[in-house]
């Protein structure tokens, strides 16, 4: 069996130098974790809440991002992290409803809070048109390293640069497919077909979870849960102005839709499915501003969640029901946790999960009803 690297010791400072070659070095202002090289990859262990190791069918493991049961062979591929247009222009998106986990958060603190969709999605190869791709920003690097996903963007302003230099930081940057869909250049990139295949090939960078991959992120509850106690959420109104995100719940299929201005948020290139939900995470979040020294701040209003090495507090909704829950992070591979009041994990249901990193500033304005 495949096994995880062990980390070896606490967070170690390492020096930056010039990349070249493929080969990634570490920023001086950032920490990772030291790993013992070893002849064993990563494993992926089980997702589900069972006493006794449970007997799936032939051919088939839990996928360890939604709980569902999917082909074996995908055991350890990694899953990738797509930065996606959320522009009214930008819509509709292609793809979005075979995203495993959907994190939406804001992408700047100027037109009006404008947010973008980061994607992971496990069974890559199945995807023909995902997208618009747009660029990414820091926080977005911090929440693919901890997931050990292959982060596909293009471009971002230069603050994302240091992270994309580290190794445990595995980056596509542009050079996707461009499709004529009548609308400006920025709106036209995808991936498509067969792009990825070529992304890993020309990179190098491994399909398969690799020594930085540290432990599943969630628990799956063995059957279908409610919460306990819960208060209602049959709405779930976010307060992201730009785009006036909310879920409401659906309770023939037990699922949370999406909307965003003032629409149903639909795939074309399924169906015109619209992206629904199984489970929604919310996260009371600081940010920051990036500065430019002396006090002077980023004039684009570009900012970074204060995610590593922090906690803070939440709602984790399903079936129609709230809790509240806290949240915590360590360093930048390291998972985000999410805990009940009892100051146990949180076992989730199986599906797919929507998490909305929500300012700080902004939590009271949130409506869950």
């Amino acid at each position: 069996m495949k096994k995880r690297a062990l980390l070896l010791g606490m967070m170690l400072t390492l020096a930056v130098t010039s990349v070249g070659c493929g080969k990634k070095e570490a920023d001086a202002n950032i920490t990772e974790p030291i790993y013992e090289e070893s002849s064993e990859e990563a494993v992926v262990g089980d997702v589900v809440d069972n006493e006794e190791e449970e007997d799936l069918p032939d051919g088939k493991v839990r996928n360890e991002l939604t709980g569902e049961l999917i082909d074996e062979s995908l055991a350890n591929q990694r899953p990738i992290a797509v930065m996606v247009d959320n522009e009214s222009i930008a819509l509709p998106h292609y793809g979005l409803t075979q995203a495993d986990v959907v994190y939406e958060m804001m992408n700047s603190t100027e037109n009006g809070r404008i947010t973008r969709f980061m994607a992971l999605v496990k069974d890559w190869e199945t995807l023909e048109q995902f997208g618009s791709i747009r660029s990414a920003r820091v926080t977005n690097c911090i929440l693919a390293a901890e997931w050990n996903a292959v982060l596909c963007h293009d471009g971002g302003p230069f603050y994302i640069d240091e992270y994309i230099a580290l190794p445990s930081v595995d980056d596509f940057n542009g050079g996707f497919s461009r499709v004529n869909n009548g609308k400006s250049r920025e709106y036209t990139e995808y991936i498509v077909s067969g792009d990825l295949d070529k992304k890993f090939a020309s990179t190098g960078a491994s399909k398969e979870y690799n020594k930085y991959y540290t432990e599943n992120h969630f628990k799956f509850a063995k059957e279908d849960t409610d919460i306990a106690d819960g208060t209602s959420a049959v709405t779930v109104d976010i307060p992201f102005p730009h785009n006036g995100s909310y879920l409401t719940y659906d309770e023939s299929e037990k699922v949370y839709k999406y909307f965003e201005y003032k629409k149903e948020h639909v795939d074309p290139q399924n169906g015109n499915a619209q992206l629904s939900f199984k489970n929604v995470i919310l996260q009371c979040t600081p940010f920051e501003l990036h500065s430019w020294g002396d006090g002077v701040y980023d004039p684009n209003g570009y900012m970074y969640y204060k995610i590593e090495n922090n906690k803070g507090t939440g709602y984790y909704i399903t079936n129609g029901k709230a809790e509240e829950i806290t949240w915590s992070k360590g360093g930048l591979t390291d998972n985000t946790k999410y805990y009940d009041a009892s100051g146990n994990e949180i076992k989730i249901n199986i599906g797919k999960t929507y998490i909305a990193l929500v300012p700080d500033d902004a939590w009271s304005e949130l409506v869950v009803e």
